[in-house]
């Protein structure tokens, strides 16, 4: 007869798995707590009506910067950052992009250790995370679950602008409205996303800390703004036709649904219909990985892009311009 585990020789493993739990949570806590601010922000309203708004922000330099969300210090220059010590400081913002839904504000007094960044690219899903965050103004607040999925998406927009962000982290760590811009870590402390929204009940998402994001950030340390190429098209993912499919390996194109008139896309002559299939040599199978290649370094640099017309291959030269966005 095959053994089993009595009753208490369960339950004390069960025992032993909840206390390494439970010693997995309180060390990410007593790691982050300290270093995860309380943000209080002044958004100016209507008739000149200001209106306190509240969010997290996580200490990532060792010379008082903070990351958070754009939309915690939407227009505003400036606020408050409290710590779990009870200190305050102010805060300006450095920059902050919209389009991400990234900031970087710098604290104008003492701030703790930085947290360490990770990297979201390594998570798994059902693997462990910690969220650390301030919800309701609730300074030093902690959650725990899992990884529920990767590689969501997340629009954003400012002004007429928008896009979206890729890779975004789903949890079913508890968040609340102040937990934006909070971290979400692993079980050794390092911190992988920035805590950016509340889906549903029990579905919070994060933007992920990964070479993407630290572009980005760099980009707002070193000059308040992040920069973008724009390409003036919009399109669905279609299927390719057998034909193309078997001779170039790839199931999905993308099928142009606007060209925005007097745009780059325009001028270099796609249409309505094209279904666009490469574009810099790279297959293009969403409106994601045209996006991906719309960074600075391709403003003002010839693109080639191939696309299927009917049944022919057009092979087309497009000059992406600066996007601007809106305010």
């Amino acid at each position: 007869m095959a053994e089993t585990l009595s009753g208490p020789d369960r339950s004390h493993e069960e025992q032993a798995a909840l206390d390494s739990y439970s010693r997995i949570i309180t060390a990410v806590a007593a790691e982050l707590t300290p270093k995860v601010a309380a943000l209080s922000v002044a958004h100016r309203r209507a008739r000149g009506r200001f209106v306190v708004g509240t969010g997290s922000a996580v200490v990532f330099t060792d010379d008082g910067f903070l990351l958070t969300n754009a939309h915690v210090v939407g227009g505003s220059d400036a606020g408050t950052a409290a710590f779990a010590d009870g200190t305050t400081t102010p805060f300006h913002v450095v920059g902050a992009d919209p389009l991400s839904d990234l900031a970087v504000v710098r604290a104008d007094g003492p701030t703790p250790p930085p947290a360490r960044l990770g990297e979201a690219d390594a998570l798994r899903v059902g693997q462990l995370v910690v969220a650390v965050g301030n919800p309701l103004g609730l300074v030093g607040s902690v959650t725990a679950g899992v990884v529920s999925a990767l590689g969501r998406s997340l629009p954003a927009g400012a002004g007429r602008a928008t896009r979206v962000i890729d890779d975004v982290v789903q949890t079913d760590a508890t968040l609340h409205p102040g937990s934006s811009g909070g971290a979400l870590a692993t079980a050794d402390g390092s911190v992988v996303g920035i805590n950016t929204a509340i889906a549903d009940v029990g579905l919070g998402l994060a933007i992920p800390v990964n070479d993407t994001s630290r572009k980005i950030i760099a980009a707002l340390l070193s000059t308040g703004r992040v920069r973008r190429a724009y390409l003036g098209v919009s399109g669905t993912p279609a299927p390719l036709p057998p034909p193309l499919r078997a001779r170039t390996g790839h199931r999905v194109g993308l099928r142009v649904v606007e060209v925005v008139p007097a745009s780059p896309a325009a001028r270099a002559g796609l249409r309505d219909g094209d279904l666009l299939l490469t574009a810099d040599g790279e297959p293009v199978e969403s409106a994601q990985a045209l996006q991906r290649l719309m960074l600075e370094d391709a403003i003002g640099r010839p693109l080639a892009l191939t696309a299927l017309r009917g049944e022919a291959l057009v092979d087309v030269i497009a000059v992406p311009a600066e996007l601007v966005a809106d305010d």
